[in-house]
């Protein structure tokens, strides 16, 4: 299965050498390359590729906004990547609640940025695990607790135990060896959470728990 990619960076060297590394992947096609943020709400509309890769600082509609706005759009299929220079915390936190499915700095090296394109066509986090828990001691003190949500009612117990799993940042394989079980069955497990909360991926559905003072809570 090929997985169409669109690029978008103000900076046309950059663009044209990430674009390079992808065709040299038989399973990655650059179906489009644009500069700046309106450029990148309105091809991704257009094309409705696979995999959108949008820089956090762009003219015209930055990263995040232009994030907001795909996500948005009706019957969109796009996850998207946000890129940054920077680890820096505030973006991580706004691309996470913007709706991104991960967040890489641009010195990853291109074989990494190959797999993280693959990875987030499967809807699979990627946030390094530190970067998430860093952010979450961070942001989260701020909220104040929420009462549980009614959705989270339909979870059975063992899908409260997977969700708070990946609140903390677990990968499937951690959450299996917690669990005792396979990690096809935390598969299945995560997408009838998905399912059930109306979440887009295991991102969102991290973000989900943590703003909705689930995280940390022994589950019922």
């Amino acid at each position: 299965m090929t997985l169409r990619v669109l690029l978008a960076d103000d900076h046309a060297m950059f663009r044209s050498g990430l674009r390079a590394v992808l065709e040299t992947q038989p399973d990655l096609l650059c179906v489009a390359e644009v500069g700046d943020g309106h450029e990148a709400v309105a091809e991704t509309i257009r094309l409705r590729p696979d995999v959108a890769i949008l820089d956090v600082r762009m003219p015209r509609l930055d990263g995040l906004a232009a994030t907001e706005a795909i996500l948005a759009a009706p019957g969109n299929v796009t996850r998207v990547l946000v890129l940054t220079t920077y680890d820096n915390d505030d973006y991580v936190y706004r691309a996470l609640r913007a709706g991104a499915s991960g967040f890489l700095l641009k010195s990853l090296p291109p074989e990494e940025m190959a797999s993280a394109i693959r990875v987030a066509a499967r809807g699979d986090a990627l946030i390094d695990p530190s970067v998430t828990r860093r952010l979450i001691a961070r942001f989260t003190t701020s909220i104040e607790p929420a009462a549980v949500p009614a959705e989270f009612e339909r979870l059975t117990s063992r899908e409260r135990e997977v969700l708070l799993l990946l609140a903390d940042a677990r990968s499937n394989a951690e959450i299996a060896a917690a669990l005792h079980v396979g990690e096809e069955t935390v598969k299945t497990h995560v997408s009838r959470i998905l399912a059930k909360l109306s979440l887009r991926d295991r991102v969102h559905a991290v973000v989900y728990a943590h703003l909705n003072g689930l995280a940390g809570t022994p589950p019922r």
